[in-house]
């Protein structure tokens, strides 16, 4: 039988329950499978990698092959469910070589699962078709399948836990229920699940709008389910999905579900609503990771239904009044069913921009945006951006980004004409990106207003590949690439990138190359160093070997005007001028705009005859 499912948690649940667990016990197993392995099955017990030399698909590799010979009495625990006793691991090993797979194949080694729990496990396996709850069939196959070291009241509870998510994943998914012929779903982007006993049940309407809000308060996603979880049938409230302030997503009423949420039932029957930890004040500003989030969740939500283009009309009276076509959905704001300030200024200033990075992400290139008067990033009403550095270098326009974001500015990456382009706002009206540009002036940095807006570009961590040396960051690593807790805190260096995983919570597998760094897991605090480091380090050779050239060269007198007709440093008026330019001149070579150094004070000066034409600066010029 091949599996069925979309990632390895979906093909692990299809498979148990078609093997006849009732969803008690399909969520029990799979959250102690979890705990032990994260639902890989090539993991190699973490405290073996270093002691036998292998990384989880290196170990994986080398018994296929016939490289590593002690599988059976390494001690080592490997697969879903880490198998680490010889005669079990032998049994494994017998098992994968009759089928001719994999020591790693997801399909085999839940074959050779169900084998041990029907031959060898019965008892468990009843508990896990009849189980009456989660914490039954966790604590069954815990305490009597698994059995490891630590059966403390604390990891059972854990267990249980783990496996209550996969129960409420999957338990409770509407594939029944219907609107318009479409199946309903919930997200697979979900991290948690906080029920809320406050709705209306199945929605009487399609869903057709994205009903964004702010929580006014820096929560986590936890924290934001546990406020719905008390039922109120005259003031209760509750949303669709919450993203905390760490960017991680919560399910709290099913998507099938009408939650009560925006003081319209109307809209809130064909809307998500989605509540977003925010600032207590307003704006009600949002971290960008809870702002990214909800980029990313709207466009999942609009692949589900079926929804291929997101708008953004611009006013309450527009948005309302527009039937959406089947493939569109449409933007609405708490703020005009209620007399509140929600979503915050913050988020409400954005939703141009916000359906345009939705709509990136769904492949639409005309988003049928109108920004009316508001000042709408990215809406069709959009004539003046502001940006705040261009580089033709995506590591130099990354580290601005984050100075940028650093000094309190939401900014965003943009690509137009061979440049990155760091950008912090879009606008209808041009005094508003004055402003803009005045505010990040007196911040110390360059800015210009711009009519060119370019495309999203991607951030520095997606061009990491399999075999790149890169800079670990420091902080916590793990076990797995979906663990949620850390196995140490090594010190920051460089390590390579042995293994990927897109859209894990820790996505790179990655090993110290030298002592400086002791990383050996998972983790995701790290950037690029190699081609990067290797270009700074040859143009830094090459300036100091012409500068070097050039005092060996020169004959000790100061430069006059004959000396200097092809520098591209203007010689300045006076002596104080010249200072000031110097003074000056690293700082703003730092950030590529430097204005050329006065030829007085030139520190540059090339050999008479040698040609005279420096690189330009990395950095666009304002008013380009």
């Amino acid at each position: 039988m091949s599996l069925t499912g979309k990632n390895n948690e979906e093909k692990i649940w299809n498979f148990l329950t078609d093997k006849g667990l009732n969803s008690y016990g399909a969520a029990g197993l799979m959250g102690n499978l979890f705990a032990e392995s994260g639902l890989n099955p090539h993991n190699l017990q973490n405290t073996y990698e270093k002691k036998l030399g292998y990384t989880d698909d290196d170990y994986t590799d080398a018994v296929d092959s016939g490289k590593h010979t002690g599988f059976v009495h390494d001690s080592a625990g490997y697969g879903l469910a880490q198998w680490t006793f010889w005669s079990r691991k032998e049994a494994l090993l017998n098992y994968v070589k009759a089928t001719g797979a994999s020591i790693g194949d997801l399909e085999t080694q839940l074959g050779f699962l169900w084998k041990e729990l029907t031959e060898s496990y019965a008892a468990v396996l009843a508990v896990l078709k009849k189980a009456t709850s989660v914490r039954q069939a966790s604590d069954a196959v815990l305490l009597k399948y698994e059995q490891p070291k630590d059966q403390s009241a604390s990891v059972q509870t854990k267990r249980a836990s783990y496996g209550q998510t996969y129960f409420d994943k999957y338990a409770t998914k509407t594939t029944n229920d219907t609107q318009g012929g479409k199946t309903m779903s919930n997200s697979s982007l979900v991290d948690c699940t906080v029920y809320s006993p406050n709705h209306s049940g199945k929605r009487t309407h399609s869903i057709d709008r994205l009903t964004p809000h702010c929580v006014v308060g820096q929560l986590s996603a936890e924290t934001i389910g546990a406020c719905f979880t008390k039922y109120d049938p005259d003031e209760g409230a509750s949303c669709n999905y919450g993203i905390g302030c760490d960017g991680r997503f919560c399910l709290i009423v099913d998507e099938c579900n009408r939650s009560w949420c925006s003081s319209s039932g109307a809209n809130d029957q064909r809307a998500i609503t989605i509540e977003c930890a925010s600032d207590k004040t307003e704006p009600y500003a949002m971290k960008s990771a809870v702002y990214e989030k909800l980029i990313e969740l709207c466009a999942d939500i609009c692949k589900r239904n079926g929804k291929t283009k997101v708008l953004w009309l611009g006013s309450k009276e527009k948005a309302l009044a527009y039937e959406p076509k089947a493939n569109e959905i449409v933007l609405t704001a708490h703020r005009w069913f209620a007399n509140k300030s929600c979503p915050g200024d913050w988020l409400y200033s954005r939703y141009g921009e916000l359906a345009d990075r939705i709509n990136a992400l769904l492949g639409s290139t005309d988003s049928g945006n109108s920004g009316g008067n508001n000042t709408t990033p990215g809406g069709s009403g959009v004539k003046y951006y502001v940006q705040t550095g261009a580089y033709k270098q995506k590591a130099n326009a990354d580290a601005q980004l984050k100075k940028v974001k650093a000094a309190g500015f939401d900014a965003i990456l943009k690509q137009s004409g061979g440049f990155y382009k760091v950008q912090t706002g879009a606008y209808s009206k041009k005094e508003n990106a004055n402003a803009e540009v005045t505010k990040l002036k007196a911040k110390g940095f360059d800015a210009i207003v711009t009519t060119n807006g370019g495309s999203a570009a991607g951030s520095a961590n997606s061009e990491i590949k399999v075999g790149d040396v890169v800079q670990f960051s420091g902080g916590p690593h793990y076990g797995s690439a979906a663990a949620s807790t850390a196995a140490g805190t090594p010190k920051a260096g460089p390590a390579k990138v042995t293994r990927i995983v897109k859209g894990a919570k820790h996505p790179y597998h990655i090993v110290h190359t030298d002592g400086q760094s002791s990383v050996y897991g998972w983790g995701q605090r790290l950037k690029m160093r190699t081609a990067a480091n290797i270009m700074l380090l040859i143009v830094a050779v090459a300036v100091h070997v012409i500068w070097i050239r050039s005092l060996v060269e020169w004959d000790g007198s100061p430069c006059d005007a004959a000396d200097c007709k092809d520098c591209p440093y203007y010689p300045g008026e006076n002596r104080k001028e010249n200072q000031h330019h110097e003074r000056n001149y690293d700082s703003d070579h730092q950030r590529g705009d430097a204005d050329p150094l006065p030829a007085h004070y030139c520190r540059w000066r090339l050999p008479r005859g040698a040609a005279q034409t420096p690189d330009s600066p990395d950095r666009e010029r304002s008013g380009q």
